[in-house]
């Protein structure tokens, strides 16, 4: 009898021990996944547009690769059309929206190529203009003819005089 009093008292240290390394193990993890839902909440803070759009790119990865049933595809078959063709309407809107302010504005096709003619014709006018001002700044100098260097002279002076 006397040693099942020690393994009981060694069994509740035990499980006591077990129950505090938990508890740490539990709170060390609340703490964690709080400061991870703190930094997560100033990201989204921070940049909303960043996180919507990663949110689409999750969604059309995970709906690409994910294998559709008989029955969703005739669920959701009508959606997918009403949403193709609300998308469709809403693209050909703002097309047809931006033509027409742009035509306003004067921005035609027929017109952007004019003012890119005139400005390719500008640049060829301004190089032209440039080499010519080149040329005739390179025939207004005169060519510098090159000097003896002053060494020179001297050696040649002392090679001319006859030796005595």
């Amino acid at each position: 009898m006397t040693e099942a009093k020690p393994a009981k008292t060694r069994s509740k240290q035990a499980v006591a021990k077990v129950r505090t390394s938990a508890s740490k193990a539990i709170e060390a993890t609340s703490d964690t996944a709080r400061d991870l839902a703190r930094k997560t909440a100033e990201g989204i803070e921070a940049n909303p547009v960043g996180v919507l759009a990663g949110g689409v790119a999750l969604g059309v990865l995970l709906g690409a690769f994910m294998p559709r049933s008989e029955h969703e595809a005739k669920l959701l078959r009508p959606v997918g059309k009403r949403i193709s063709d609300t998308t469709r309407g809403a693209f050909d809107a703002a097309k047809d929206t931006a033509k027409a302010e742009l035509d306003v504005l004067g921005f035609t096709r027929t017109a952007a190529r004019d003012q890119v003619g005139k400005m390719l014709g500008g640049v060829v006018r301004t190089l032209a203009t440039a080499g010519a001002a080149a040329v005739v700044a390179a025939k207004a100098q005169p060519v510098a003819q090159e000097a003896p260097a002053p060494a020179a002279k001297k050696t040649a002076a002392k090679k001319a005089k006859p030796k005595a």
